[in-house]
């Protein structure tokens, strides 16, 4: 029993300096995202409790190597490229990860008007592949969970795909498959439809 409670022990140890690590790195991140994860829309943050743990990572590493946010009409984007080098190791990108995540999500109201939810469900066809029919995402394909997320945020990433400020560094493979599913929308108005749908699986 002894031997049992030390490697106990031995195994919560590493756990519990990972999750302060994380929840200290996090302090960094709250002006801008909040002490929830559900992010500050005058700071142009997007939620990121929605997001897994794999996704979130993976963000922080083309931040912080300058594939994502180096654009300079990527307003957002450059306030998070010296925000990433707090990070000095992957391990402290995934223990803020776990954070995080940690934190849990929940809906949050539209913003959008104008948008079309019925539209965007046929919209939405071509996003089925690799964000599910949940719009949870798929770790394994690189793509993000889209509930719980601002619908403002995701208008200006779907604009920033479509003209290049995003995706367009060679080197951001997922980025740049994001970008002829943005021009397929054609206008913003099919933008804001599938958002519209998008927001109904949310709920």
């Amino acid at each position: 029993m002894a031997v049992l409670a030390i490697l106990a022990i031995a195994t919560l140890a590493p756990n519990a300096h990972a999750d302060a690590r994380g929840e200290q790195l996090y302090r960094n991140c709250t002006i801008c995202h909040g002490p929830d994860a559900r992010g500050i829309p005058l700071q142009l943050a997007p939620a990121l409790s929605n997001l897994s743990e794999k996704y979130i990572v993976e963000q922080l590493k083309k931040y912080k190597s300058g594939i994502r946010g180096a654009h300079e009409k990527d307003i957002a984007g450059l306030r998070m490229l010296p925000m990433s080098q707090t990070m000095l190791t992957e391990e402290d990108m995934q223990a803020v990860a776990s954070h995080i995540v940690s934190l849990g999500s929940s809906p949050i109201e539209p913003t959008l008007e104008g948008g079309d939810p019925v539209k965007g469900k046929t919209l939405y066809a071509t996003c089925l592949a690799c964000h599910g029919p949940d719009g949870k995402g798929n770790d394994l394909l690189n793509a993000p969970s889209l509930i719980h997320q601002h619908d403002w945020y995701q208008l200006t990433q779907l604009k920033n795909f479509k003209d290049g400020i995003r995706g367009g560094n060679p080197q951001d493979i997922t980025g740049a498959q994001m970008m002829p599913m943005a021009m397929m929308l054609g206008d913003e108005q099919g933008m804001k439809d599938v958002i519209a749908y998008i927001q109904t699986l949310s709920k």
